[in-house]
Order: C-alpha cells, then sequence, then structure tokens
C-alpha cells in the first residue's frame, strides 16, 4: 500500500476503534441477568385481555413512557398513550419504519399528531420489540414484554402473551437502557415524511 493510501486507511481505523470505545460495553453483551424481584401480571390473548393489562400500566404510569412497537394498530393502547402525554408525562414511541408504511391504518400517525414524541428505528431489518417502559426511575419501576404486538389482530385473532414485570428495578433499567441504545440510532418520525 502506498503511503498516501494508508493514511485513510489508519484514520478510518482509528474512528472504528473510538467509536467502538464510546459504545458502553453492554452493548455488546451477550446476555445479562437481573435477580428476581418484584411481582409479574401476565395475560393472554385471543383468549384473556392482553391489550387491558398494557392499558392500565401506562395509565397508572406517573413519570415515562418509553415504548417500542413493531406493528401499532391498537387506538385504545395509542389513546392511553396520549393520555398520559397529557398529564405530563414523557412519552416516546421507537416504530419500526417498514410496518408504518406497510400497514395503512396504523396510529403512529395519531401518537405524532397529538405530540408524543416518535421515532422509526431503521438501523435494522426489523425493529420487532414489543415493549414498555414504565416509571424507571420512580417507585413501582415496570417494564411490559412479551410477543404481544400492540394490534387489533394480536388481542382477538392471535395467539400471543404479555408480561407486565413490577418492582425490578435492574430489569427495568436494562430495557430503558436499550431503548435508549436504539433511540439514539433512530429518526424523528417527521424526518421520515415527504
Amino acid at each position: 500500500m502506498k503511503p498516501a493510501a494508508l493514511l485513510p486507511a489508519l484514520l478510518a481505523a482509528a474512528m472504528a476503534a473510538a467509536a467502538m470505545a464510546a459504545t458502553p460495553a453492554r452493548a455488546f453483551d451477550e446476555a445479562r441477568s437481573a435477580a428476581g424481584a418484584g411481582t409479574i401480571q401476565f395475560a393472554f390473548s385471543p383468549d384473556g385481555d392482553a391489550a387491558r393489562l398494557v392499558i392500565r400500566a401506562i395509565d397508572t404510569a406517573r413519570a415515562e413512557v418509553l415504548v417500542q412497537a413493531f406493528s401499532f394498530t391498537h387506538a385504545e393502547i395509542a389513546a392511553a398513550l396520549v393520555r398520559a402525554h397529557r398529564r405530563g408525562l414523557v412519552v416516546q414511541v421507537i416504530a419500526d419504519p417498514g410496518q408504518i408504511e406497510l400497514i395503512e391504518h396504523n396510529v403512529v400517525g395519531t401518537l405524532a399528531a397529538a405530540g408524543v414524541r416518535v421515532f422509526t428505528d431503521a438501523a435494522h431489518s426489523a425493529a420487532h420489540n414489543k415493549v414498555v417502559v414504565l416509571d424507571a426511575d420512580e417507585a413501582n419501576p415496570g417494564v411490559i414484554t412479551g410477543s404481544f404486538n400492540f394490534t387489533f389482530a394480536a388481542q382477538y385473532r392471535n395467539a400471543e402473551n404479555v408480561l407486565l414485570i413490577r418492582d425490578n428495578r435492574e430489569l427495568v433499567r436494562a430495557y430503558r437502557e436499550n431503548w435508549q441504545l436504539h433511540r439514539a440510532h433512530s429518526a424523528p418520525l417527521d424526518d421520515n415524511r415527504h
């Protein structure tokens, strides 16, 4: 390699090393664990009311609701997020841009129109998380997860599950940290509209 060509290669390698050093080590962990603590509520669909568990949890949040959604068509869950936003809570949603384009009756635009901060995560082939982080720094923090998409199909047609884990601060903060990692590479919804 000629000396003139070596300098750009060295600069690129140095920049890549600096970027990796700036990324939290936890971003590269394969698995983590948290001590078993707190309470777990669960629901199934289509025979149980998984959506109601999600809505009640959002309606009782006190400070912050952070969402990662793949498909999002459930108007009642969206309405709970809008209510939380109007109560003055920090409410932010990361959605899959492909699903927004694919599903005509998604509610992501409704959330944004109501003032909820919405972002799209296009850094992956699918932003497939179904997560709600509730009040990570407050009393009674919670995290909602499971297979349950925030859709009417998930509630009424699919076999799905949802877990609400409360009072396990370490677990809730780990989910919030993961949410923040995805938020860092996500774009505001308005940046993607033409």
